[in-house]
């Protein structure tokens, strides 16, 4: 209990607004660190799992790329392409690693979005006359929101965990604070950085949490509600 104690007193402590890398700093970093990469691996994989779910082609290079993309080792691709691209560009090298990294989740999320679909509904679509422009944006894009929200909200967890090994190559963040603990031997700096990290991580997903229940159509939740109520009686009567 007192490790808890001293952790929560290292966190709260009026030093953390001071040093090399004040603690507002390095939240600050993880942060960006975070969301930059997650915007690129969005703006590379919605457009190509859109593609994939609307058009029914490529699934099983998309699947085999999303495997081999997450059996590849964190700590290791990070060190890679810092090797790679050298000391002075070890910025690019993180964020390249960490949009690597989030790439299959946001991809698996557009795509299956779409193959989750019932087919009879783009089929009355095609019948009513709409292109198929108009059936990606106003049917599939909406109905397939929930789980691409589910994609992004997996892809933000895995980069935020793996922002804080960014620290050894360097870089700052909240892992700052536990590679430095680690050599100062300072448990409570390592147990405070720590719990800091596996906070930002519930606070973030909460908010996708969040977002993905918003961005359910209003039609699909009305008929989920009026078939809730339909389907106890009969749970009752069983």
């Amino acid at each position: 209990m007192n490790l808890f104690v001293d952790a929560f007193a290292w966190i709260f402590s009026p030093d953390r607004l001071t040093g090399s890398l004040p603690l507002p700093e390095a939240l600050a970093q993880h942060l960006a660190y975070t969301f930059v990469s997650v915007l690129i691996a969005a703006i590379i994989a919605i457009p190509a799992g859109w593609a994939i779910g609307h058009t029914g082609r490529g699934r099983e290079f998309a699947v085999a790329l999303s495997g081999a993309a997450r059996a590849i080792p964190t700590l290791g691709l990070v060190v890679l392409l810092y090797l790679v691209f050298g000391v002075v560009y070890k910025t690019e090298a993180a964020v390249v690693a960490f949009v690597i990294l989030a790439i299959p989740s946001i991809l698996a999320g557009a795509y299956a979005g779409f193959e989750a679909i019932d087919r009879s509904v783009v089929a009355a679509a095609r019948a009513v006359g709409m292109t198929e422009w108009q059936i990606l944006w106003k049917v599939e894009v909406p109905l397939g929101l929930p789980l691409l929200i589910g994609g992004l909200r997996s892809a933000t967890l895995q980069v935020v965990a793996t922002v804080t090994i960014a620290t050894f190559i360097g870089l700052g963040g909240l892992g700052f604070y536990i590679i430095q603990g680690i050599a100062l031997r300072q448990t409570d700096q390592i147990l405070g950085a720590s719990i800091l990290i596996v906070v930002l991580a519930l606070v973030l997903d909460g908010v996708f949490a969040l977002l993905q229940r918003f961005v359910v159509p209003r039609g699909v939740t009305a008929r989920r509600a009026a078939a809730a109520p339909a389907a106890r009686p009969a749970v009752a009567a069983s």
